[in-house]
């Protein structure tokens, strides 16, 4: 596989996930958009880390860096969610038309 290859995958990844985010109505189908996204930008980074820097441990890190931050970033988004539903229990983007209590 060559780097461009992947960096068109991973552009894909992000287009898909960019419609997703922008498209659907569910809070859960939302986050999972952000995460494809997400996961287009670590598959990017990646291949230019072993196309480019040809192992190097800075690529590895930075990527193991996206990764938790992804982690985070769903933990957060869910429990956000989560505490939207409990109050308000409301699950679509357009249930909401206030973030005030």
């Amino acid at each position: 596989m060559t780097l461009i290859t992947v960096l068109i995958v991973a552009a894909g990844l992000i287009g898909i996930g960019l419609y997703g985010a922008l498209s659907q109505q569910s809070f859960v189908m939302l986050m999972m958009g952000l995460e494809l996204m997400l996961n287009g930008v670590l598959l990017a980074v990646i291949g230019f880390w072993s196309y480019s820097l040809g192992g190097a441990p800075e690529g590895q890190l930075l990527a193991i860096i996206v990764m938790a931050v992804m982690a985070v970033e769903m933990a957060i988004g869910f429990a956000l969610i989560t505490a939207v539903y409990r109050k308000r229990q409301a699950d679509m983007t357009e249930s909401l038309t206030t973030m005030r209590h």
